[in-house]
């Protein structure tokens, strides 16, 4: 009976902190800011042995994801002080951009295919995969298009509302952009426009698309996917024209019993497995993986989770998942709290698109999903993935802030001066915010809707307009 009690009394403690006004915005910085400390201690842990014995220092890479998180964080900054309109401003020329450098990255490598070169080289550009190389800077564009396509597409979405279901209205200039990210992307990285995909269905989930569209379009997805996959025969992406398709391979791998998969088509999934049951329950000891040592392949990017799973056990990796579905709960109450249609999409496309991309990895690693090469968000060694992860969790902590609970309280009790100066100013006030941003028409369209225009008229009063209650004719005489 007691501990029925106490289970009680913890669920309501519970509801009681989730009731707080900021309790989102503490609930994302807490879930990003451990996800992140566990990377770059696994980005130690699984780079020290090889840092050590090839630069002499066992903290090589360690320091250079440090100096990226760092940038991150100052990028988390600058996101978490903008104000809304600067968001839906800059989408469009961050997708341009974006669409720009992986069109050259894509004209290098397609230039090397067409001269049998070894390596990709345009005079001072390089490039390998989804990495371009401008001298000694190297940045990875389809990273960048992923947070440019959450805030074009949630800018042009909240624009278009409900005509959003209609197929011309898609059809520009939603489908035109989605396509050309589907060759630029998809003809080097697979995995990554997945993940591209996933954020298209998450904002149009959020917008509330009919199931019908959906369906169409997940059909029209599977056939470019399978095209993707195909054109890995004529040397798209890490493919080799004449030789096995390593994106149906992985395919053929994950349907394929582990029993009768051959050890050269399966290693790494193989090893994975290895690194994870040798981990148990408990883990062997952080620092203390042998897989890492060359035995696993990309155990510093694609398979850090495997490295995790050995050193730290199932309590580790229950640890991550936990943090990760805090992470996408958090995400889903933002998208439901806050006031404006942007908001809400933008809020629903970065979740979609970290806890899909998170979602891809972990299957990958355990067996449970092909492996498709996506990063761990947070978690795995990558620089220009770690620092537009923390922007657009900046961007998730701006709109957090502007919840309308979190708004009043923040107005009503401000930090002091220096903290609004150092840390993020005050959000504006929603009741102000609604006033400026629904026009007269939206406010007659939402009373229709809600079946009380006939319970409401207007009356002069100094020049504004006062919305009072009709009442019953009873109340009226008296």
């Amino acid at each position: 009976m007691r501990s029925g009690l106490d289970a009680a009394a913890g669920l309501a403690a519970l509801r009681g902190l989730l009731a707080r006004p900021l309790a989102s915005y503490y609930l994302l910085i807490a879930s990003s800011g451990l996800l992140l400390v566990i990377g770059l201690t696994m980005v130690f842990s699984a780079t020290s042995v090889k840092a050590y014995a090839e630069n002499g220092s066992a903290f090589a890479m360690l320091s250079k994801q440090a100096v990226f998180a760092f940038v991150g964080l100052v990028a988390f900054w600058v996101c978490q002080r903008l104000p809304i309109r600067t968001f839906r401003a800059v989408g469009g020329p961050v997708l341009v951009g974006a669409l720009a450098l992986l069109l050259v990255l894509d004209l290098v490598l397609v230039w090397a295919w067409l001269n049998d070169l070894e390596k990709a080289r345009l005079g001072p550009l390089g490039a390998h995969l989804n990495w371009l190389y401008v001298g000694p800077l190297q940045v990875q564009p389809s990273e960048l298009a992923k947070f440019g396509l959450v805030l074009w597409g949630a800018d042009v979405v909240a624009r278009k509302g409900a005509r959003l279901g209609w197929w011309r209205e898609l059809a520009m200039p939603i489908f035109p952009a989605v396509g050309l990210l589907f060759l630029l992307v998809g003809y080097n990285d697979l995995g990554t426009m997945l993940c591209l995909l996933a954020i298209v269905v998450g904002l149009f989930w959020a917008a509330g698309v009919r199931m019908r569209i959906f369906a169409t379009l997940s059909a029209i997805g599977l056939v470019g996917v399978g095209l993707l996959i195909a054109a890995a025969s004529i040397g798209a992406g890490s493919g080799t024209k004449g030789e096995e398709n390593y994106r149906l391979l992985r395919l053929t791998t994950f349907i394929t019993p582990p029993e009768k998969c051959k050890l050269d088509d399966c290693y790494q999934l193989y090893q994975a497995r290895n690194a994870i049951d040798h981990g148990g329950w408990f883990g062997v000891g952080l620092g203390k993986s042998t897989f890492k040592w060359d035995w696993l392949p990309a155990a510093h990017n694609d398979f850090i989770f495997a490295v995790l799973a050995e050193e730290l056990g199932v309590v580790g990796c229950t640890v991550v998942l936990v943090l990760f579905a805090v992470l996408a709960y958090t995400g889903l109450r933002i998208a439901r709290r806050v006031d404006g249609p942007f908001r809400r999409l933008a809020a629903a496309a970065v979740t979609t698109w970290l806890v899909s991309q998170a979602v891809i990895n972990i299957g990958g690693v355990v067996g449970l999903l092909p492996i498709t090469g996506l990063p761990l968000p947070f978690i795995s060694d990558g620089g220009s993935a770690l620092l537009v992860t923390l922007a657009a969790v900046g961007m998730l902590a701006s709109l957090a802030r502007s919840e309308p609970d979190a708004a009043r309280a923040l107005n009503a009790r401000p930090p002091a001066r220096w903290v609004r100066l150092v840390w993020a100013p005050l959000p504006p006030l929603p009741a102000a915010d609604d006033r400026s941003a629904k026009p007269a028409s939206a406010e007659r369209d939402t009373e229709a809707r809600s079946g009380r225009r006939g319970d409401a008229r207007t009356r002069p009063n100094d020049g504004r307009v006062t919305r009072v209650r009709a009442g019953t004719a009873s109340e009226r005489r008296r």
